[in-house]
């Protein structure tokens, strides 16, 4: 019997993380799951969030699954089957990588002969999927346009942005399946086995058919991935800062501190999240623009990851090393 293999993609902080802890909650807690995390940086923080819930994690960190990690992507993924020889395995690409790096590196005959991807599931985040078609289009485009199903992500948080959201990313992908209910009424099986003659919109998904086209050309002036110019992989149009620290924050001291992050000239700053000392154990620190969330966390760390752009890395340490 094949393995299972579920790919859970997204942009930048858009729920993943979220979405496969419902997965592991509500649907796979069974089953022996493998969880691989590629995450954009040199340490996951995602992955040290979901080995507290027990399930086993492998990291494959530093980097996309492009041309120069597949190799490593493969290895990786034979390995796991013959150790553990899971019933499913999830896939969480790095927030900034393709999904069709995924597919082509799964389509490898080593995987493809032990395990099958059983279905692409991309998480879009309502408030900032017209920023990010906009301004990183070609990463963007690419989650989209190669998912089966989109599930939309805080429609409960900004309703008026849902049908906005849901034409955008219908005129990318014209065959996907899109949820547009708020997460806590959807049960995680309407994801796994979509049926394809759901039309409604709002308390159910909708869905119309078509082509998926894995090639295309972008009106941003980027160049089809199909010519593999490693111009186009992430890590050479994003940067990540990783920042380790033993500095013991208050929650209004790490406030203040992401609010400095936002408003200085570090650079464009898309995404940070970390494990940090607070004044009473440790917080996980979630930032997006505009948006911060810092929570108690049993988990243990000391690492803020910073993804963006043209980010001035001897800033950002000082800025959360220092007094």
């Amino acid at each position: 019997m094949f393995t299972e293999i579920y790919v859970i993609s997204g942009f930048l902080g858009a729920g993943k993380t979220t979405l496969i802890r419902k997965l592991l909650k509500e649907t796979f807690k069974k089953d022996k799951v493998v969880l691989i995390e590629n995450d954009f940086g040199e340490i996951s923080i995602d992955a040290a969030l979901l080995k507290s819930s027990g399930v086993e994690v492998k990291e494959i960190n530093s980097g996309c699954i492009c041309c120069s990690l597949s190799g490593d992507f493969v290895k990786s993924v034979k390995e796991i089957l013959e150790r553990f020889n899971p019933d499913k395995i999830i896939i969480e690409p790095s927030g900034v990588g393709k999904l069709s790096d995924i597919v082509s590196a799964c389509s490898n005959p080593t995987i493809s002969s032990l395990a099958k991807v059983k279905s692409k599931i991309t998480v879009a985040d309502v408030k900032r999927c017209q920023m990010y078609l906009d301004n990183f289009g070609e990463f963007f485009e690419d989650q989209i346009k190669n998912a089966d199903v989109i599930l939309l992500s805080r429609t409960e948080d900004f309703p008026d942005k849902v049908n906005d959201t849901y034409n955008l990313v219908k005129n990318l992908n014209t065959r996907s399946i899109i949820f547009t209910k708020p997460w806590h009424q959807i049960n995680v099986e309407e994801i796994l086995l979509p049926r394809h003659d759901h039309h409604e919109h709002g308390n159910h998904c909708r869905h119309t058919h078509g082509c998926k086209n894995h090639h295309h050309d972008d009106t941003r002036g980027h160049k089809d991935h199909g010519d593999c110019d490693h111009d186009h992989f992430a890590e050479n149009f994003f940067d990540t800062v990783t920042i380790r620290t033993n500095r013991k924050f208050t929650i209004e001291d790490l406030k203040l501190r992401m609010h400095k992050l936002e408003k200085n000239q570090s650079g464009n700053v898309l995404r940070a999240k970390g494990i940090v000392h607070g004044a009473k154990g440790y917080v996980n620190v979630q930032y997006l623009p505009g948006d911060l969330k810092i929570t108690n966390c049993v988990t243990e760390g000391n690492t803020l990851c910073i993804i963006g752009r043209n980010l001035d890395k001897q800033e950002l340490i000082r800025l959360f090393s220092g007094e």
